[in-house]
């Protein structure tokens, strides 16, 4: 591990743990509120590949589940790993998985550009994330299925403005050879 993997790691990770800070928007359909904080996975992907970004999120997931106060509202504790939000945080495990292992794939081949990059993050930090929730709420809540999906629509506008942001940020730092 190089000290540029772990220095970018502890970064990403603590701009996750940073966007936590901001307050979520509760909405009414659903018992998990509207966070910043999956823009943070989202970079966690770009920035640092499929291995560090998967292994920097497993982290932030373990500081959860022991209590530290990491995500929005200053909460954290196993019962967050296991009850509505579930679905959501597991799934940001597999979401920058699947963003670093398909940014570097469009890197090696010279294709990483904004709409290849954004349509990487909208499928995977925003729809695979998305679905995970609603499995969560399906599973700890007993929702319905079509309650479960329709309520993801509010999330929509506001992860498209992450997503967007997230492509920048990549791109920026891409060119300036930051990424891992």
């Amino acid at each position: 591990m190089s000290t540029k993997a772990i220095s970018l790691s502890a970064i990403t990770l603590a701009i996750i743990i940073v966007l936590g800070f901001i307050p979520g928007i509760p909405i009414g359909i659903l018992p998990v509120p509207i966070v910043i904080q999956n823009l943070g996975i989202m970079l966690a992907g770009v920035i640092l590949g499929r291995r560090y970004g998967f292994y920097t999120v497993v982290i932030f997931l373990l500081m959860i589940a022991v209590g530290l106060p990491v995500l929005t509202g200053g909460q954290g504790g196993f019962a967050h790993l296991i009850g509505p939000t579930a679905g959501y945080l597991y799934s940001y495990a597999i979401a920058a998985f699947f963003i670093g292992w398909v940014t570097e794939h469009l890197r090696v081949k010279g294709q990483l550009n904004f709409v290849t990059l954004l349509f990487t993050i909208v499928i995977f930090g925003i729809l695979l994330i998305n679905v995970g929730g609603a499995i969560g709420l399906i599973i700890q809540t007993h929702m319905s299925v079509k309650t479960a999906l329709v309520g993801q629509i509010a999330f929509i506008p506001g992860d498209i403005i992450k997503a967007i942001l997230a492509t920048i940020i990549g791109l920026v730092l891409a060119r300036q050879k930051l990424l891992l």
